[in-house]
């Protein structure tokens, strides 16, 4: 069975940094589109950085210059100057259709994590 596996998350004050992490078991998705997303308490799930095949990422404007979007055998999530909006469950997510081309759109992304959960305080 083909899973994500997040880790990393915690509890830092504003302006802290933490990294996170996601694994993949069952197969790999270096070739594919893969992504974070992110969900506030009483928000909708929003797409925070996405990353394809030739490592070509797009960034929410919201964490532009704080937070970098990463590949390697895992897939990371360096997240720099964190405010205490950012407090959210982020989650990983993986795009099998597209290797190119990524959307920020959830809709698009069909594999998922079960999160980690973030805290800033401030």
């Amino acid at each position: 069975q083909v899973q994500l596996l997040e880790s990393g998350g915690g509890s830092v004050q504003a302006g802290g940094s933490l990294r996170l992490s996601c694994a993949a078991s069952g197969r790999t998705y270096n070739h594919n589109c893969m992504g974070w997303f992110r969900q506030a308490p009483g928000k909708e799930r929003e797409g925070v950085a996405t990353i394809d095949a030739a490592a070509t990422t797009i960034v929410a404007d919201s964490v532009k210059g704080r937070f970098t979007i990463s590949q390697g055998k895992d897939l990371f999530l360096q997240m720099n100057k964190l405010q205490p909006e950012d407090t959210a469950v982020y989650y990983c997510a993986a795009d099998p259709r597209r290797s190119w081309d990524c959307s920020m759109s959830q809709d698009d992304f069909s594999v998922w994590g079960q999160g980690t959960q973030v805290t800033v305080s401030p």
